[in-house]
């Protein structure tokens, strides 16, 4: 059985940063750490972006470096191989958002299609990502979710978008390649479920190769994801999903409030803890028809899946359990677990600078608002620091 104190190990956590990485990252989360900051500086961050004053380059040698792999897929190669001889695998994602017209769209499947292809090249890269509205307008997927009805205009883009997601999928299937497609806001998240639903009853016959992400701040979802096991068995297919809590919390409970109907968020976050530990472990007990990427930066989660898979007599490499962090957090569980043989893998965003500044900002913006994340990646980047300049102190358990 593994050891309870796994995740304290710095040395291990950390052994890819440099002194001055480590230190980057230090004064990085001390800011994530004052929350009042982080809207503020995005805000004068956005100016300065319409303004187009020179900043990118403060963008980059900060933030960027420190959620981001690259520019391009081959940018990220070296550090994808420095993770991996620690024994941790990638999942490249252009994170570029917030597009809007059909070029954009078709470019981006075809950017996708060339990453799954570049990942079945490279035994480090198990999985490749899809954000469904990276395929395709929020308002299409919104109105498809409402059972609102569709324009003729309307209904070519739905077509194109569920053309986009099979293609997505065919070419998963042509290079063996597992994909994942994010979750999104509720009021669009419908559309995207019966879609990839849809795409698991074709492609998920004989091992699973789609997933599906839950986000299980939201309280129903173990029932959803009941509901789907059961008619999954009863057609024959499998099921995949990436399990995580959830990244839209403060904005699905501002619309709900202000639309005036009952908030699909869980109530506190320890309501949402229970809800994905309970989808969590539904997953696992049921690894013979679901196979489940456990993305969370929780060391409690991460070891009651461990101390699950060894009731069940799971191996920690087995292939259908997965444990994920984001690329510049949680290393001390990624790292950790790496070395104990699990299938630890990071997601590692990439794409051009300025196009990436809103998935930096949600990162920001989660780091800052998830109650003790920042705190507990500052302390121990603090704790490894101090391990290295000789000044370390033997934690008190």
């Amino acid at each position: 059985m593994l050891d309870t104190k796994i995740f304290n190990n710095t040395k291990r956590a950390f052994v890819l940063k440099s002194k001055k990485d480590l230190n980057r990252s230090i004064f990085i989360f001390r800011l994530m750490n004052i929350p009042l900051l982080v809207p503020i500086s995005i805000f004068f961050t956005k100016i300065a972006l319409k303004l187009n004053l020179p900043i990118e380059w403060l963008i980059k040698k900060t933030i960027f470096e420190q959620f981001c792999g690259g520019v391009t897929q081959k940018d990220c190669l070296p550090l994808i191989k420095l993770m991996y001889s620690k024994h941790v695998f990638s999942v490249l994602d252009y994170s570029v958002e917030g597009k809007s017209d059909e070029e954009e769209f078709d470019k981006a499947t075809q950017t996708k299609i060339d990453i799954i292809k570049f990942a079945a090249e490279q035994k480090e890269i198990p999985f490749a990502v899809a954000k469904p509205t990276g395929l395709g307008r929020f308002k299409i997927w919104e109105k498809v979710s409402q059972k609102e009805t569709l324009n003729e205009s309307e209904q070519g883009e739905w077509k194109r978008i569920k053309e986009r997601v099979k293609r997505l999928c065919q070419a998963a299937v042509d290079y063996d390649t597992r994909l994942m497609f994010d979750a999104e806001e509720s009021w669009m998240q419908d559309a995207a479920d019966d879609l990839i639903e849809e795409m698991m009853k074709i492609y998920n016959k004989d091992k699973v190769l789609i997933l599906n992400t839950i986000q299980c701040y939201r309280w129903d979802r173990l029932k959803y994801v009941k509901k789907l096991h059961q008619r999954a068995q009863k057609e024959n297919f499998m099921l995949g999903f990436k399990v995580v809590r959830g990244a839209y919390m403060e904005k699905e409970n501002a619309r709900a409030k202000r639309k005036g109907y009952p908030t699909p968020i869980c109530e506190d976050k320890e309501a949402t803890d229970v809800n994905f530990n309970a989808v969590m472990c539904f997953c696992i007990n049921n690894i013979n028809d679901i196979s489940v990427f456990i993305g969370t930066h929780n060391e409690v989660s991460s070891y009651m899946a461990l101390q699950l898979m060894d009731q069940k007599g799971i191996k920690l490499d087995d292939d259908r359990v997965w444990f994920g962090q984001l690329y510049g957090m949680s290393d001390h569980i990624s790292y950790n677990l790496g070395i104990e043989c699990s299938n630890a893998i990071k997601l590692l965003p990439f794409g051009p600078v300025k196009d990436v500044v809103p998935y930096l900002f949600r990162r920001a913006q989660e780091n800052s608002s998830v109650q003790g994340q920042s705190t507990r990646e500052l302390s121990l980047l603090k704790e490894e620091k101090q391990r290295r300049d000789g000044q370390y102190v033997k934690r008190v358990d």
